[in-house]
């Protein structure tokens, strides 16, 4: 996965995650109000809104780690399964980071990152480690390899997650405000490796509030409030002109201080 740009890059004829009048409620609250998105093949897309927007809600439902009422998720063409074999198959698919990095404690940085591919994938165990070291060395963390999670930086710890995710080769990379959990000093960590993969060609939908990240990385800016997308654009066209008066607020807040 190389790429000789510098900067973002769009194919716009290959859509690979569409998500058609998706209408989600928790109890009275209607989070997710007909969404319609289509994220295309090496298009890197952060979704960015003030919280309870429903942007960690939307990123959930395009693995159906949350159910949604009425719509339609598909990937590659393919309608989001329900539940049993079809689903882990696409989860498989659809790589996922949280803001909680999810590793097993009780085992070492370089079990983790083999454990998917073995147990899902059928990779030979070796095949898994010559693998795993490679992605370990690609997000920085290489010689942490016989450690356990509790032995690093939650920035070290994030990166291992990046690591893990990609392991699974997914077509699609979800990320759950994954900085958001981190100390301040570890946050540039893990976006330089979310920006260099954004530059190689992975396909990404980052929920975040790095907005310095969303300039540098993203080919779309989506912007939700309440529950709906209210806009969506480049990222130098929504950060210099937005439209809506809920985006000028919203920028107006985040981007004095």
């Amino acid at each position: 996965m190389t790429d000789t740009n510098d900067g973002p890059r769009r194919t716009p004829d290959r859509p690979l995650v569409v998500l058609e009048n998706v209408n989600k409620h928790f109890g009275d609250l209607h989070v997710l109000k007909d969404i319609n998105l289509t994220v295309h093949e090496g298009e890197v897309v952060v979704v960015i809104g003030p919280s309870g927007s429903g942007k960690s809600t939307l990123c959930r439902t395009i693995n159906r780690l949350e159910t949604f009422e009425s719509g339609r998720i598909t990937i590659a063409g393919k309608e989001l399964p329900q539940e049993g074999k079809d689903l882990a198959r696409l989860r498989a698919d659809v790589g996922m980071v949280f803001q909680s990095f999810n590793l097993f404690a009780h085992k070492t940085i370089l079990e983790n990152v083999t454990l998917g591919p073995t147990k899902v994938r059928g990779l030979k165990t070796a095949a898994a480690k010559d693998r795993a070291m490679e992605l370990l060395k690609r997000v920085g963390v290489e010689h942490q390899a016989a450690k356990y999670p509790a032995q690093l930086s939650g920035g070290q710890q994030q990166r291992v997650a990046i690591a893990r995710s990609l392991a699974m080769e997914p077509t699609v990379m979800l990320f759950d405000e994954p900085t958001s959990a981190l100390d301040p000093e570890m946050i540039n960590e893990v976006l330089d490796v979310m920006t260099q993969l954004a530059h190689s060609g992975m396909t990404m939908i980052v929920v975040t509030h790095e907005m310095g990240f969303a300039r540098k990385a993203a080919d779309r800016v989506v912007f939700m409030a309440d529950g709906a997308i209210v806009e969506e654009n480049t990222p130098e066209e929504f950060f210099t002109h937005p439209r809506s008066a809920r985006a000028k607020d919203f920028l107006g807040k985040i981007l004095t201080h």
